[in-house]
């Protein structure tokens, strides 16, 4: 990796790290150069304006997910051992891979009646992300790990509300027990995807 594109990647690292407490809006230029100690002209070079820094914020950080969480638990191996791989390292990720907590959730808050790029960005990256669970469910029912007739979409939205919901215990409740729920909720979502006929 050449220096400018390694300077680049360490001021994306600190501006993901900064919009994970502060939000893609807290995120500027000047609190970007304050923290980086860099020249707020060096960094309008590298972005050109605050929607661009806040896209490439956002696909820097969809790239971390991806090394973190996404391809770690493709992985790991078929079926149920892959669902709880991803339940896992999400799980990591919500809660401690960033000071503020999944980028796209509070993201997703901040832009989710605004239209434009951002709001764009984020339902692509979401409906992926979506699909890519409903997709190693649909291995675990594959492997006969889980009832044939298991709604793969449905355990993937009941997954995901079962980390939104421990993002917003952990994060804004301070909830000591916010993990310990998360994991009996996502029990319950395996030995209901077990179940026939559910």
């Amino acid at each position: 990796m050449r220096k400018g594109e390694e300077t680049r990647q360490t001021i994306l690292d600190e501006a993901v790290r900064i919009a994970s407490t502060a939000g893609l809006d807290g995120l500027t230029i000047g609190s970007l150069a304050t923290q980086t100690k860099l020249s707020k002209s060096g960094l309008f070079a590298h972005f050109r304006s605050k929607e661009s820094l806040q896209l490439q914020v956002l696909d820097h950080a969809a790239t971390r997910f991806l090394n973190v969480v996404a391809l770690p638990t493709l992985a790991a191996p078929r079926g149920e051992p892959r669902v709880r791989e991803l339940f896992e390292r999400w799980m990591e990720w919500a809660g401690e891979i960033l000071p503020g907590g999944c980028l796209f959730i509070t993201a997703g808050v901040e832009f989710d009646d605004r239209p434009g790029p951002m709001r764009d960005y984020l339902v692509r990256q979401q409906r992926d992300w979506l699909e890519t669970i409903a997709q190693v469910v649909r291995t675990a029912v594959a492997e006969g790990d889980f009832d044939p007739d298991l709604d793969a979409e449905q355990f993937a939205h009941d997954l995901y509300g079962v980390i939104l919901a421990y993002h917003h215990t952990k994060r804004l409740l301070h909830d000591p027990a916010a993990e310990s729920r998360a994991h009996r909720a996502f029990g319950g979502l395996l030995a209901a995807a077990r179940e026939p006929g559910r």
